[in-house]
């Protein structure tokens, strides 16, 4: 599904490398966790997947289509989620689901049904009349998770998609994700909450100073690591910096 082959992102007069040569492929009905320390090239790594960012070095190709030789087949295969979503604020929670499913093209009937049944799930479905900029944090992460479900994505792509959530809307988004995962489609996202990671994900690669450190299964996980017990203590003992 998600290839990423020799990718690196520079940034600055330095060119100190935010991420550097980094490979990873991610298998159709996965959830794939993508983790790492603060600055470790996380979303610097998702914006080049969405195609945010241009790598300086490397290819990214979801289900062959690369990202940037054909950038519009590509997004309409993705919805993503970043970690601070910028919404039109003037909008009505409405006119914005309706302004996304305009541009993937869905029918007025489908769109009807999701726009209902995900509003619904996320206990947001009495504020669609009022403007955006009414909106708590947690209820405009609750409008752009449904504006990114609306499209039935193939590639689900979140960046740390909990923040902001209640307990009841946290649980029904990883429901979500695993029934996508059930019906072959794929789930990447980035958390800094270890115990998410660990009950959800198929596998977990994580990411430090710009290099995926290790990849692989928690069972595999253990197999390479020294503290065993969990994923938190994996994620210490491979991110540590001293």
């Amino acid at each position: 599904m998600l290839n990423i082959k020799n990718v690196s992102k520079s940034y600055g007069k330095g060119k100190v490398k935010a991420v550097d040569n980094i490979n990873l492929e991610v298998k159709s009905g996965e959830i794939f966790g993508f983790l790492g320390p603060n600055g470790a090239g996380k979303t610097t790594t998702i914006k080049m997947i969405v195609g945010l960012l241009k790598p300086d070095e490397g290819n990214i190709t979801i289900d062959g289509v690369n990202v940037w030789q054909d950038p519009l087949l590509a997004k309409s295969m993705i919805s993503y989620v970043p970690d601070n979503a910028e919404v039109y604020d003037k909008l009505k929670g409405i006119e914005y689901l309706n302004f996304i499913a305009d541009m993937y093209g869905i029918s007025k009937e489908e769109r009807r049904s999701k726009i209902e049944y995900y509003t619904q799930l996320f206990n947001i479905e009495n504020a669609l009349g009022n403007i955006i900029g009414s909106y708590s944090h947690g209820m405009k992460q609750k409008i752009v998770l449904t504006a990114a479900l609306i499209n039935n994505p193939n590639l689900f792509i979140l960046d740390e998609p909990m923040v902001g959530l209640d307990p009841k809307s946290s649980f029904n988004l990883k429901e979500i994700m695993r029934k996508m995962c059930g019906e072959g489609k794929t789930v990447f996202f980035s958390t800094h909450v270890m115990e998410v990671a660990e009950k959800l994900c198929d596998r977990i690669a994580i990411i430090n100073k710009g290099e995926i450190v290790t990849v692989g299964t928690m069972d595999q996980l253990r197999r390479h690591a020294k503290e065993k017990q969990s994923l938190e203590n994996i994620f210490l003992e491979l991110t540590d910096n001293e």
